[in-house]
Order: structure tokens, then C-alpha cells, then sequence
């Protein structure tokens, strides 16, 4: 026992110095690479980039809503171009925060707009030929398909994200 104990003392001093100091053995021992992270180790407990934290079919592309069919996960604002019956379109995401979410859709002279604010709160808007509906309210389920229709649901995230689905014909 008093072997491992001196041991243990003996392991505890060499680890502390006392001054604070490069101890006089390192002198000429300069490293030209910086140390490995932990991360860098271990790549199955690497730290996670700052992204959002769900899971969408489209991850966070805007490019991926450009076909009018995507699932994407955003952490701040951004612009999607995309086609609706009544030609082309363009979605400005104005707002993404924790559990708040808004937008703005202009296609020619026409303009729609919303945003909402609360857990599990979101905008569904449905273009059809000549005008569109929209909602504001809880975020229910993914929207369907519709014949003849456009689709845009942003709900907002708790995480600070927001997801957009676009669901075209």
C-alpha cells in the first residue's frame, strides 16, 4: 500500500509544478503540430457543428425547395425561389428564432405574408391559380399534396430553427 501511495504522490508532482513554468527538460522539445482534440480522438463523440437539430428530408439546403418539393431545416433567414400555378416565386424567410417563424411570399404584384410565435406554432400557405389561402396557428401535420395547388408550411422550432416544407403537384 505504501508503494502505491507513493506512487500516486510521485505521478501528482510531476503533473503540478509549482511556478508555473516550462519545466527546463522542455526547452527543446517544440511540438510544430497543435495538439489533437478530443473530437479529433474520437470522432464518434465529436462535437456537433452548430446546425439545426432536426432531421429533414432536404437537411438544410434552400437549393433542395428550388423543384417546389422539400423538407429543410433552417437556422436563420433565407430566400427560395420556386414556381407556383401562377409563376415564379420568391420565399423570404424574415424571422427564425426559438419557437417563432416568419415569412414573406411575393410572386409578381402578389404578396403574403405571416408570422407566429409559441411552441409548435407555423404558417401553411396554398397557392392555386390566381390567389392563395393562408394560416397562421399550431403547425398540425406535413401537408399533403393538392391537384392544382402549392403547398409552403414553415413551423417554428424550439431549437431555434424553423423547418419548410414545399409540396408541390
Amino acid at each position: 500500500m505504501l508503494t502505491t501511495l507513493t506512487v500516486l504522490i510521485a505521478l501528482a508532482a510531476a503533473g503540478c509544478g509549482e511556478t508555473g513554468e516550462p519545466d527546463a527538460s522542455d526547452a527543446g522539445t517544440v511540438s510544430a503540430e497543435p495538439p489533437i482534440s478530443r473530437a479529433a480522438q474520437s470522432p464518434s463523440r465529436a462535437t456537433p457543428t452548430p446546425s439545426p437539430a432536426v432531421t429533414t428530408a432536404d437537411g438544410s439546403d434552400p437549393d433542395a425547395c428550388t423543384d417546389g418539393n422539400c423538407e429543410i431545416a433552417v437556422s436563420e433567414p433565407v430566400t427560395i425561389r420556386f414556381e407556383i400555378p401562377d409563376g415564379p416565386a420568391k420565399l423570404s424567410l424574415t424571422k427564425v428564432g426559438k419557437n417563432e417563424v416568419g415569412y414573406k411570399v411575393t410572386s409578381g404584384n402578389s404578396r403574403t405574408s405571416g408570422e407566429v410565435s409559441g411552441e409548435g406554432s407555423g404558417c401553411v400557405v396554398v397557392f392555386h391559380r390566381n390567389g392563395s389561402s393562408s394560416s397562421c396557428g399550431p403547425a398540425g401535420k406535413p401537408p399533403g399534396r393538392r391537384e392544382g395547388a402549392v403547398v409552403l408550411q414553415v413551423v417554428a422550432g424550439a431549437d431555434g430553427t424553423a423547418i419548410v416544407r414545399l409540396v408541390s403537384p
